[in-house]
């Protein structure tokens, strides 16, 4: 008992003193920003190790039952200092691809087997019907697994024999499989069972040797080199590395091309969209004229129409009073000779000449008003008709389109003129110009509806190439930094910033609980379809626009029970929901620009792409 404790107390005392000698700088860990040493293990002076390699090593020498006392002091120190002193995040600054992943400068021309490979050799084999067996390249891949190397698949190689003692280990083509394949040759180096101890040692005995497959075993002879050159080739991390970063350039040059393109088409499209549009302004500007124009000859004639019927109206009522008063005089006379008493035969039948000669200019009176007030009726109605004609011609060619409207507007300016083409020779002349007119305009009616069809055509085809980009720009921007100020916004997500406030006003024991339920509670209300708070109004322009019903109750009762953030929160995520998807009711990824706060253009994604490229390859170089 008296010995163990002599023994605790010497262990502890040597490793302050290391400790200390550590803290002072007299043993050097570091030897890069990214690199490490073990100042305590001569053997493996000549490799480095990351930090947390190098903590996990300083770990097992420590809870090796093989390892001294002094060798668990010294690297119980070791593993100290590095939790107090050394930080992981130095390394994550500086170092370049090849140096996160153990390979330095000496090494950046290695040739190694590509895709990675690792060898592990003196598997245990043992005789069983005349071949030799061994253990399963499934158990050896689920015991590589479990250590951290993340292998694809573990590969026994097999001769006339059979089980060759030897297997082969595949792992990912990115530079995550060769950090893997990285660590798995360090773990044996570690333990003396890299390729210099299988080379070396006399007595293999039961353990395995392994190692990254460099241009040495892809050369040599035998079951490993033949495997090797029939399933990979050489390549160094250098070249590995330029290879990438060829590829990446390869890649913004042709989007960036395509980029240029489709803006060169949209420029020209809105250039021909501008010419259009300057056409149809002009065109509409002569529909305009000649309405007034047919307007004001319409007035005209009625106008003339309506002198007419009143000449022959104070022409009747003179004729009309002449009449009447040669009737009065023809009785006076005849009261006055009934009053004579001589009265020859002569006089009497020339009164009653006068007499049946005065019934009948009564009796052509009578007709003739009669035949004027129906020639009055008539006009009468012809006019309404013309009106009632000429409101529904207006009402008609209002709901056409340009053209078709210039079109029905000379027809019924024809007809008009039809009606009165056997009074006038000039109106007979108006209407074949207006006939010729109408059918030129129904041949550039043709015209520009074929041009309209093709720029739809096109303009679908390149709107549908721009939406396929901006999609592909979205997935790559997915990912981004929160600081960034072009990236994907979730639109119709809801902010939980206003109800985590709210809940810590309300509720400041349990507010980060009662945030989340009230947020989620929310969400769920967000993606119900069967609450649409919403109501339509209708503009000067009689265009119909949904606004948020702030009159809705659920909307009412969390303004006045949580405040005025929480419910511009909810009310913002209810206009995006219902502009981005309303009928899904799920949030949809969006290019935004988050300095501005609106929807980013495809170019602002494309040069913030850019940027970000050129960053990384600064950072490498």
């Amino acid at each position: 008992m008296p010995y163990s404790l002599e023994k605790e107390a010497e262990m502890e005392e040597y490793e302050y003193r290391k400790y200390n000698e550590l803290k002072k700088g007299v043993l050097k860990v570091k030897v890069s920003r990214s690199t490490y040493k073990c100042p305590f293990c001569h053997w493996d002076k000549d490799y480095d190790y990351l930090y947390r390699e190098l903590l996990q090593h300083a770990s097992g020498i420590v809870n090796s039952n093989n390892s001294s006392i002094r060798e668990k002091a010294r690297h119980m120190a070791l593993k100290k200092f590095m939790n107090k002193y050394l930080m992981e995040k130095d390394q994550l600054e500086t170092a370049t691809k090849s140096e996160r992943l153990g390979v330095h400068d000496k090494g950046q021309d290695q040739l190694f087997v590509y895709p990675w490979v690792g060898i592990v050799a003196n598997i245990k084999t043992q005789q069983k019907d005349g071949r030799y067996v061994g253990e399963s390249g499934s158990k050896l891949w689920e015991e590589f697994k479990n250590k951290g190397f993340d292998p694809l698949k573990v590969l026994p190689l097999w001769n006339r024999s059979g089980h060759s003692g030897v297997a082969v280990v595949e792992f990912n083509k990115d530079w995550a499989g060769f950090k893997n394949a990285i660590n798995f040759e360090k773990s044996f180096e570690v333990s003396h069972h890299g390729k210099k101890d299988f080379c070396a040692a006399k007595n293999l005995g039961d353990n395995l040797y392994g190692w990254i497959a460099r241009d040495d075993d892809y050369y040599s002879k035998g079951i490993i080199g033949d495997h090797l050159r029939r399933n990979g080739d050489l390549k160094t991390v250098s070249g590995k590395e330029a290879e990438d970063q060829r590829k990446t350039s390869s890649l913004v040059t042709n989007l960036t091309n395509t980029l240029e393109i489709k803006n060169m088409a949209l420029r020209e499209m809105e250039s021909k969209f501008l010419e259009t549009s300057n056409y149809h302004e002009e065109v509409m500007a002569q529909i305009d004229e000649v309405n007034k124009i047919r307007n004001e000859d319409i007035r005209k004639m009625q106008q003339i129409a309506r002198d007419q019927f009143e000449k022959v109206l104070l022409d009747h009522e003179k004729v009309k009073l002449q009449i009447e008063a040669q009737r009065t005089q023809l009785e006076m006379h005849e009261i006055e000779l009934q009053h004579r008493e001589a009265q020859n035969e002569t006089e009497r039948q020339k009164l009653h000449q006068d007499k049946l000669t005065n019934e009948r200019a009564d009796l052509e009176q009578k007709k003739a008003d009669e035949n004027m007030l129906r020639l009055a009726e008539d006009q009468k109605k012809e006019t309404e008709q013309m009106r009632r004609k000429i409101i529904e011609l207006e009402k008609t060619l209002d709901a056409k389109q340009a053209l078709e409207l210039e079109i029905e507007q000379k027809r019924g300016t024809y007809l008009v003129m039809k009606h009165m083409a056997e009074e006038d020779l000039d109106i007979k002349k108006k209407m074949d110009a207006v006939l010729q007119d109408i059918k030129e305009k129904e041949e550039e009616q043709e015209h520009m509806e074929e041009l309209n069809q093709a720029l739809i055509v096109k303009e679908r085809k390149t709107n549908d190439e721009l939406q396929d980009a901006r999609k592909e720009l979205i997935n790559s921007l997915r990912e981004g930094t929160s600081r960034a100020i072009i990236g994907v916004r979730r639109m119709g997500e809801l902010n939980s910033k206003p109800f985590l406030s709210v809940a810590k006003k309300k509720f400041p024991k349990e507010a980060g609980e009662k945030a989340v339920e009230l947020c989620s509670l929310w969400e769920e209300y967000l993606r119900d379809p069967s609450w649409h708070p919403f109501k339509i109004i209708v503009d000067k322009d009689e265009n119909c626009k949904e606004f948020v019903d702030l009159e809705d109750e659920k909307l009412k009762n969390l303004k006045n029970e949580y405040g005025e953030e929480v419910f511009d929160a909810v009310t913002t995520a209810l206009t995006e929901m219902n502009t981005y998807n309303p009928s899904g009711r799920y949030t949809v990824p969006e290019l935004w620009n988050f300095r501005e706060n609106r929807k980013a253009t495809l170019k602002e994604g494309m040069t913030h792409l850019l940027k970000q490229w050129k960053g990384i390859k600064r950072k490498r170089n």
